[in-house]
C-alpha cells in the first residue's frame, strides 16, 4: 500500500511539473518571440527563446519516458524510440547550460563600464548570438554521440547487466574508455561553462553594489527609485543564475555517480530525473515574474 501511495504521488508531481513547466517556457517563448519582431527588442531575446525552446524539449523527452513507464507502453518506444528521447534529452541538458551561460555573461557585458572591450564584446543586435547557440548545438551533440550506440529498449537486454534509464530503456556496458571518455567531456563542459558563470554573476552582483551605493548618496527619492533598465534586468539573470546552480549542481552530482557505477536504483534516477525537470520548469516563471516586476515599476 505504500507503495501504491508512494507511485501515485510520484506521478502526480511529474504531471504536475511537467504541464506547469510547458505553459511557462511557451509564455517565455511567445513573450520574447513578440518583442523580437517589435521596435523594443532586446539583445537577449533570441537567447531566451532558444533557452524556452531547449526547456520544452527536456520536459517533453522526460515526460514521453514517464508516460511509457507509468502506463506500462512496452512497445511504445521501441529502440528507436529510446536512442531518440534519451539522446535528446542529454543534448538540451547541454545546451541549457550553456544558454545559460551565454545570457549570464551578455548580461555581465551589457552592464559593465562602457571600457573598450566591453563595447566590442556587447552584441549591438538580438542575432549575434546565433553563431554560438549553432555551435553549442553542434558541440553537445558530439559529446553525447555514444548514447546514439549504447542506448536500447530493455526488453531485448538482460537487466542485471545493464544501467536502468527508465523502465523500458537502458544503457549497454561500454567499455572502462570510453565511459570515462565521455563522462570527462561532460565534466568538462560543465565545470568550463559554469566557471564563466560564475565570473559573469560575480560581475553583476558587483556591478549592481556599486550602482547601490551610488544611489545611497542621492537625497532624492525620484533618483533612489530610479535605475537603468540594464540594472533591473540583472536581477533576473541572477536569480535564474541561483536557480541554475542550486539544480545543476546536484544533477551533476548524481548524473557523474549514476554514470561512473551501473546503478538499477529507482529512487536515484527518479531523483535525478527531478533535478533536470525542476530547472526547465521553474527558470521560464523566474524570468516571467520578474518582468512582471520590473514592468510595474
Amino acid at each position: 500500500m505504500n507503495m501504491i501511495w508512494r507511485d501515485l504521488i510520484q506521478r502526480l508531481i511529474f504531471i504536475s511539473l511537467t504541464g506547469l513547466g510547458v505553459l511557462g517556457n511557451i509564455i517565455l517563448f511567445v513573450r520574447h518571440v513578440y518583442t523580437l519582431r517589435g521596435p523594443e527588442r532586446k539583445n537577449v531575446d533570441v537567447i531566451l527563446i532558444h533557452l524556452a525552446f531547449v526547456n520544452i524539449i527536456i520536459i517533453h523527452c522526460i515526460g514521453v519516458r514517464d508516460i511509457a513507464t507509468i502506463f506500462h507502453y512496452r512497445n511504445f518506444l521501441g529502440d528507436i524510440g529510446c536512442k531518440t528521447i534519451i539522446y535528446l534529452e542529454r543534448v538540451a541538458r547541454g545546451l541549457s547550460i550553456c544558454t545559460t551561460c551565454l545570457l549570464s555573461v551578455v548580461q555581465a557585458v551589457t552592464i559593465s563600464p562602457r571600457t573598450i572591450l566591453c563595447r566590442k564584446l556587447k552584441p549591438q543586435t538580438a542575432w549575434q548570438g546565433l553563431p554560438f547557440l549553432l555551435l553549442f548545438w553542434i558541440f553537445n551533440s558530439l559529446i553525447s554521440s555514444n548514447l546514439l550506440h549504447y542506448i536500447t529498449v530493455a526488453s531485448s537486454t538482460n537487466r542485471s547487466e545493464v544501467w536502468m534509464y527508465t523502465g523500458y530503456c537502458c544503457m549497454l556496458p561500454s567499455t572502462h574508455t570510453v565511459r570515462w571518455l565521455f563522462l570527462s567531456l561532460m565534466a568538462l563542459r560543465d565545470v568550463i561553462f559554469q566557471s564563466l558563470m560564475g565570473w559573469s554573476s560575480g560581475s553583476m552582483a558587483l556591478q549592481l553594489y556599486k550602482h547601490h551605493t551610488r544611489v545611497l548618496y542621492l537625497r532624492s527619492s525620484r533618483f533612489a527609485n530610479d535605475s537603468r533598465p540594464e540594472i533591473r534586468a540583472t536581477h533576473s539573470v541572477l536569480s535564474l543564475m541561483t536557480c541554475f546552480l542550486f539544480f545543476y549542481w546536484a544533477d551533476f552530482i548524481f548524473s557523474f555517480y549514476t554514470g561512473s557505477t551501473v546503478t538499477h536504483d529507482s529512487t536515484i534516477l527518479n531523483i535525478k530525473a527531478f533535478l533536470v525537470l525542476s530547472y526547465a520548469v521553474l527558470s521560464p516563471f523566474v524570468l516571467i515574474i520578474r518582468d512582471v516586476h520590473v514592468s510595474k515599476h
